[in-house]
């Protein structure tokens, strides 16, 4: 179906789209609650404190070796093969053991696998701070939003957008829950990287939305069918962005991580990677039908078109259509007013006497 202003737009109903993504958002959000309740996040020293210890190996040198040194002194170790700028290999060993005689125990282990290891620790008050000035920094940010929103835009488009960010949120969350993805200080820059990408798509349908609401010319019955038609034309758009902007990300991940074995980007790519198709996907899926649900709850009953599969007709033809009902109306009523004028006055119409023949004599 085509209306609307631009001819060479798509003409997508979105409704029963919305109908199908709404489930799979429940569906995945609970999940993500659920992992984040009974197996919670992967979560780096940075952030519950621990110790890093770097050995340089030779080439020859592989992870379950460095694993095989340190398997009788920590159980928590996370055992990896970076390389530096130079190509030195080391195996570097993560754990949340602080004690120094634990940390003697490794390098001593270490060394005989390699050359002299190079120790780094972080206290756990230390992550612990650094985890309440991260939530803290992200609830000023979604109060920041909120406002400039809700000023710049409505409030509906305010809240709409917070949802979606939120669901962005929790479900790559949930994901990195789900396979045990470390979490870094890397990865929180990412996700802070990606609320700007995912506002970025969803400020863009909500105010085209807003231009076609006030625009003269453009009339549409309800906001279902108002928000319809802004995602069609804002459809390609947000599409190409994306496109344009995962592909670095994508190379940054294959090419830089897997190929070049350049681990310290993993972290930051692999968080942009999903956030970035998670924000285009709430922005079109999320987003959307959550506006077009605030505005329908202050419509009349015949506009809310979210979950009906009535046409989405533009308001001039629904007029049209009120107004031929009008006159067919008003026409059966002149016809019925004719017929009983007319049966009426057959009724009260004297009859005509019948001459009587006269009998001759």
């Amino acid at each position: 179906m085509k209306f609307g202003p631009n001819a060479t737009v798509t003409t997508m109903d979105f409704r029963s789209k919305w109908r199908i993504s709404i489930r799979v958002s429940a569906i995945l959000f609970a999940l993500s609650v659920g992992l984040l309740l009974f197996r919670g996040l992967n979560l780096g020293i940075e952030f519950e404190g621990g110790g890093v210890w770097e050995v340089p190996v030779a080439d020859d040198v592989s992870v379950a070796d460095g694993r095989d040194a340190v398997s009788g002194i920590v159980d928590d170790a996370r055992v990896q093969t970076v390389e530096n700028n130079d190509g030195q290999k080391f195996v570097r060993v993560q754990s949340k053991q602080t004690d120094d005689a634990i940390s003697a125990e490794l390098v001593a282990a270490l060394d005989e696998i390699g050359g002299t290891p190079e120790v780094s620790k972080v206290e756990a008050s230390w992550g612990q701070r650094i985890t309440s000035k991260a939530i803290e920094a992200l609830a000023a940010f979604f109060v920041v939003v909120a406002l400039y929103l809700a000023w710049r835009l409505e409030w509906h488009m305010a809240l709409g957008g917070l949802i979606a960010v939120a669901h962005d949120l929790l479900i790559t969350a949930g994901i990195y829950a789900a396979f045990g993805f470390q979490v870094s200080p890397a990865t929180v820059i990412a996700l802070l990287t990606i609320l700007g990408y995912s506002l970025y798509d969803t400020v863009v349908v909500y105010d085209k939305v807003l231009e076609n609401q006030e625009d003269p010319e453009v009339n549409f019955q309800g906001p279902t069918a108002v928000i319809n038609q802004s995602m069609n034309e804002v459809l390609a758009r947000s599409v190409n962005t994306t496109i344009t902007t995962v592909m670095p990300v994508l190379s940054m991940l294959v090419v830089g991580v897997i190929l070049l074995g350049g681990s310290a980007l993993f972290d930051f790519a692999l968080a942009l990677f999903i956030g970035l198709l998670l924000g285009t996907y709430s922005s079109i899926f999320v987003a959307a039908p959550t506006l077009a649900w605030f505005k329908e709850r202050d419509v009349d009953p015949s506009d809310k078109l979210l979950f009906t599969d009535k046409p989405l007709n533009s308001a001039d033809a629904k007029k049209a259509e009120v107004n031929t009902g009008v006159k067919k109306s008003a026409s059966r009523v002149d016809e019925t007013k004719t017929k009983t004028v007319s049966q009426t006055a057959n009724r009260t119409q004297p009859k005509p006497r019948k001459q009587r023949r006269k009998k001759r004599s």
